[in-house]
């Protein structure tokens, strides 16, 4: 029996990766400690992350990418494959949490939404003569409840 040939795989080629657009929601701020925010990034409208935190370090803040404990650390679920996509990753989620404190630190103003203004008393419409309308039929006078036959109030039961 003839021995079965393992397929051969080409190397695929090497293309210019495309840019991705990101959007960055920060989550739970905090201006000190270890964990300075929570993040979620969109990638490309088409996959989402969600888990990233803002971490503090000494060298300086960066993100931390949601990950599980391994028995020698942590590691990471999902991550950038490029150092150049790594880099760019991390200055979007930074530079969104900077422009979120920031946004927290600006005095916030508070306008109160504008109600009708009433027209002047010389614009308003004043009444006119109402015209009185005779009833068509005389009212009935309600009957008293000494009478049979009649409920209280003046209606006649049928």
């Amino acid at each position: 029996m003839p021995k079965k040939s393992e397929p051969k795989t080409t190397p695929a080629p090497q293309r210019e990766p495309v840019p991705l657009e990101m959007d960055v929601r920060i989550h739970s701020i905090n201006t000190s400690g270890k964990i300075l925010a929570n993040a979620s990034v969109t990638l490309g409208g088409c996959f989402a992350v969600r888990g990233g935190k803002v971490m503090n370090r000494e060298k300086g803040a960066f993100v931390s990418m949601p990950g599980y404990r391994f028995s020698d650390g942590y590691k990471d679920v999902c991550f950038p494959c490029t150092p150049e996509f790594h880099k760019r990753f991390q200055q979007t989620v930074l530079n969104a949490y900077r422009q979120e404190l920031a946004r927290l630190h600006e005095p916030q103003t508070y306008e109160r939404p504008r109600q009708r203004e009433k027209p002047a008393f010389e614009e308003r419409a004043a009444p006119g003569p109402q015209e009185e309308t005779p009833p068509e039929r005389p009212e009935e006078a309600p009957a008293g409840p000494e009478e049979e036959g009649h409920s209280p109030g003046g209606m006649a039961m049928q």
